[in-house]
């Protein structure tokens, strides 16, 4: 079977939208001026802790810790979990079991 360009294109446009929708929307921008650890750094530190897909990712200021953290739900199986990590230091702050009504 010889592919056309269009049919090539079309594939190759459709495995890069796939893989995009595969990415977690990230908030907190603003803040990531604060940080000593990178997005990337903080994500593969959260996936050490707890294997899984990230399916929610943010920069944001909360207690515990220096007060600038990365958060991420991680999903694993049917469960997601809180993952929290320090943006300035880069130590695991939280990795807990959502509950019904997570924030």
């Amino acid at each position: 079977m010889k592919l056309t360009p269009l049919l090539l294109a079309a594939g190759l446009a459709a495995s890069a939208s796939a893989s995009f929708a595969a990415e977690a929307a990230f908030t907190g921008h603003e803040l990531s001026g604060q940080a000593k650890v990178s997005l990337d750094q903080a994500r593969a530190i959260a996936l050490k802790a707890r294997p899984g897909q990230i399916t929610d990712q943010e920069l944001e200021k909360e207690k515990g810790g220096t007060g600038l953290r990365y958060s991420f739900d991680v999903k694993v199986q049917k469960a997601v979990y809180e993952v929290g990590v320090d943006a300035k230091t880069g130590k695991l702050l939280e990795n807990k079991k959502e509950g019904p009504h997570p924030d």
